[in-house]
């Protein structure tokens, strides 16, 4: 007899037909939406990925949208999204009831889709411009440090192997002297090579040298000695060296262990408060109406040098730049607004001191003997201080960028500064006198974005810049987990912040389309 208090329950109860998934997935699913909008796009050169004979692949359509239902649903191990695939009723309309292994999904999303995945990327961005989701006119830039999948303690600094270098270099030539010196040769073992230019090509040429001694006098124990010496310690030494010099390039001053692509940063994610450097990337992404336009991975921890890159990045894809770009103060660098109003885009990008200047205090604050307060007098190319002493032209001094940029000020000097009230205020180091770099490319520059950022146009993008591109950070990070990689090497890398942004586009496309 049913108990009446209770829906009746059978849990082994057979069906006559059986169950259709399509019934089972709501009509506004988010699943729904993501294999539709693959469906949208032109999908042709990921199948011609697959030339055919032996085994039959899984079709690499289905593959594209199971993997972007996972990212989209907070779902980034290989593992996971298998097990979903077997257990999900969402995973199995997706994949036609087909049940995936972890080496098929990870071998998908980080081999094969490699070569193409930008390429799609950018399709679903295109598609949703069509669609007026978004705009390609007005770009939000912004960065964040991701921590790599490396240990903490793996790193390696560009300065420690420098002198570590520069010391066994000394070393050798010392000692490879004193070997000269005993034995009395006629030819020099390094030939009178600089210490800073010794290279393990040299140091294998000496060795050869050396087993030549060697057969001549065989019993000679200080040969012998250096001999074993060289091969056992010199040479692998100075082998590391270079090959960790070749690791860090030109830019870099870290890198790791584990993930010799991913360099030492500090991240605001600091769990021991102590300011702790931690292996990671520079992940830099650009959104309109919170949808990731395109996104870019660097090794670089200063924003200001990624922008290039970025910008190249994004053009390569899209053929041309944004009209507009709004960035923090991050990026506000004289080469970045060169490259800015070289390319015709207007550069609603901050500088460094862009907001304490719209402080009134700033504004009217006498006699805090910065540059701002030195008048320039046009006719005699000099400046008036604040205690009215005057600072004549001394030169025009040069320098370049980590990026070879090369930028030019003109060096204006007081003369009168050793008997002035006001030397400790305006002085910073004693013994010195006064000295004033104006770059005058630079403040035309910074005048030209600060006439931007204040105007009524600049307001509305400066207060809507921060709730597009940091909303999309905060969702990733916070709402999904999202805060460290699980793939290494920098092509790895890329190409799973790329994943996690096309989750996140599906994700936004959803609850646009839900509204």
């Amino acid at each position: 007899m049913p108990d009446k208090r209770f829906i009746p329950y059978v849990q082994n109860q057979e069906m006559l037909l059986p169950p259709n998934l399509d019934e089972m997935v709501p009509a506004d699913h988010m699943v729904r939406t993501i294999s539709s909008v693959i469906d949208a796009i032109d999908t042709s050169t990921l199948l011609d990925l697959y030339p055919g004979g032996g085994r039959s692949a899984y079709h690499p359509t289905m593959l594209l949208k199971v993997v972007t239902f996972a990212y989209a649903s907070g779902i980034f191990s290989s593992r996971k999204i298998a097990q979903a695939s077997k257990e999900s009723v969402y995973f199995l309309w997706l994949s036609g009831q087909t049940t995936l292994d972890h080496n098929t999904i990870n071998r998908f999303r980080s081999k094969r889709i490699a070569p193409l995945f930008e390429e799609i990327f950018t399709e679903v961005v295109m598609l949703l411009s069509e669609h007026g989701y978004l705009d390609l006119d007005t770009y939000f830039l912004d960065g964040t440090k991701i921590e790599a999948n490396a240990n903490k303690y793996s790193f390696v600094w560009k300065k420690n192997t420098a002198r570590y270098s520069e010391a066994l270099r000394k070393r050798i030539a010392e000692h490879l002297e004193q070997i000269d010196k005993l034995n009395e040769e006629e030819e020099a073992l390094l030939k009178d090579k600089e210490t800073e230019d010794i290279t393990s090509k040299d140091i294998e040429n000496v060795a050869e040298k050396i087993n030549r001694r060697l057969k001549k006098t065989p019993k000679d124990k200080n040969l012998k000695k250096v001999a074993r010496k060289i091969s056992a310690d010199y040479l692998p030494r100075l082998k590391k060296y270079e090959s960790q010099a070749k690791t860090f390039g030109n830019n870099r001053g870290s890198y790791a262990k584990t993930d010799t692509d991913a360099t030492f940063m500090r991240m605001k994610e600091d769990h021991m408060l102590n300011g702790q450097l931690k292996a990671g990337y520079n992940a830099q992404i650009g959104t309109n109406n919170q949808f990731v336009l395109a996104y870019s991975i660097h090794q670089d921890r200063s924003d200001s040098l990624t922008l290039p890159a970025h910008l190249a990045h994004f053009k390569s894809h899209f053929d041309t730049l944004p009209k507009k770009i709004c960035a923090d103060a991050g990026y506000g660098s004289e080469e970045n607004y060169t490259l800015l109003e070289k390319d015709n885009v207007c550069a609603f990008v901050k500088y460094n001191m862009f907001h304490k200047e719209q402080k009134r205090t700033y504004r009217t604050k006498n006699k805090s003997y910065k540059a701002k307060d030195f008048i320039y007098d046009k006719a005699s190319d000099s400046y008036l201080c604040p205690e009215g002493k005057s600072l004549h032209f001394d030169r025009v001094r040069t320098s370049k960028t980590a990026t070879g940029y090369l930028t030019s000020s003109r060096v204006y000097i007081c003369t009168d500064c050793h008997t002035c009230p006001a030397r400790s205020k305006c002085i910073q180091q004693s013994g010195k006198q006064r000295q004033l770099w104006v770059n005058e490319e630079r403040i035309r520059l910074q005048n030209q974005a600060k006439e931007l950022l204040t105007s009524e146009e600049g307001l509305a993008l400066r207060k809507r810049r921060a709730t597009d591109v940091e909303t999309v950070f905060g969702n990733i990070k916070q709402n999904y987990g999202f805060r460290r990689f699980s793939m290494r090497g920098i092509e790895k890398v890329s190409l799973e912040w790329g994943w996690m942004m096309m989750g996140h586009n599906m994700r936004k496309l959803h609850a646009q389309m839900t509204k």
